[in-house]
């Protein structure tokens, strides 16, 4: 029998190891069933559901990005990479009212420069990992301008 801390301390180590793995370079369809497993564990952390997101887009599944990414938004309304999440879902699922979600990320992306570095990073990584992402490219460009 584990201690609530011992269960607690599982969530992240598990998004951590998950997330180096990522990071190492693991493709994105071996590391779903680890974030499936995440959000199981603990359904209201949003990062867990915007890693789930991010690596379904990856992995073109943008149904499963799109029910992912919404429920990262309604748990972190203000976490700009959810808000890229679900605007790149939306553009791929052709659902309406992208727009709202981008001008949300561009205020914050205004109000805190290093939130606006992160999601930069996040963008090329996301180009690099899927060359030709015309949803991520549409949507770096309107964050440009």
């Amino acid at each position: 029998m584990t201690s609530p801390e011992a269960t607690t301390q599982e969530a992240p180590s598990l998004f951590d190891q998950a997330m180096e793995r990522y990071q190492q370079g693991t493709a994105p369809a071996e590391l779903i069933d680890s974030f499936l497993a995440i959000t199981e564990q603990a359904p209201g952390q949003s990062a867990g559901w915007t890693c789930l997101a991010w690596l379904q887009l990856l992995d073109d599944q943008p149904q499963a990005a799109l029910r992912s990414a919404k429920t990262a938004v309604r748990l972190n309304p203000q976490d700009p990479q959810a808000r890229i999440n679900l605007s790149l879902a939306m553009l791929e699922t052709g659902a309406k009212g992208v727009r709202e979600h981008i001008e949300i990320v561009q205020r914050v992306m205004a109000m805190a420069p290093e939130m606006a570095e992160e999601l930069q990073e996040s963008i090329a990584d996301g180009l690099q990992r899927k060359p030709g992402w015309k949803a991520m490219d549409k949507v770096k460009a309107w964050l440009a301008g």
